[in-house]
């Protein structure tokens, strides 16, 4: 997968938007105001940082050396994942499940006002 697919993808999801609030190189891409993904532009290999369950993480990372905790963030919610040499599907899957997760945290009120816009 490249950049522009990634992009592409997450913004399918509902109530995402995209930012750049540390810099001119790192994409955030935010569900209710909420970081879900980042995305260091001008990163060879490409890399991104999504949020994952601790439990999950813990695998995720002694099954695949292109997962790591997140440098700058609280690596036991935050892996970055060196996208090169991963399925498709896998990354698909920590996308969503970093989306559902942030989603999840939102009030009942941002939920339902990013459901039914």
């Amino acid at each position: 997968m490249d950049t522009n697919e990634i992009l592409e993808y997450c913004l399918t999801k509902r109530g995402v938007t995209e930012t750049f609030p540390f810099d001119n190189e790192t994409l955030v891409l935010k569900v209710g105001e909420k970081m879900f993904l980042l995305m260091p532009l001008e990163k060879h290999p490409l890399q991104i940082n999504v949020k994952t369950d601790p439990e999950w993480s813990a695998e995720l990372r002694e099954r695949y050396p292109q997962i790591t905790g997140a440098f700058h963030m609280n690596k036991t919610h935050w892996n970055s994942v060196q996208v090169d040499g991963l399925k498709r599907e896998l990354i698909l899957q920590l996308i969503d499940h970093s989306y559902e997760l942030v989603f999840k945290s939102l009030t009942r009120k941002i939920q339902n006002i990013i459901i039914n816009s």
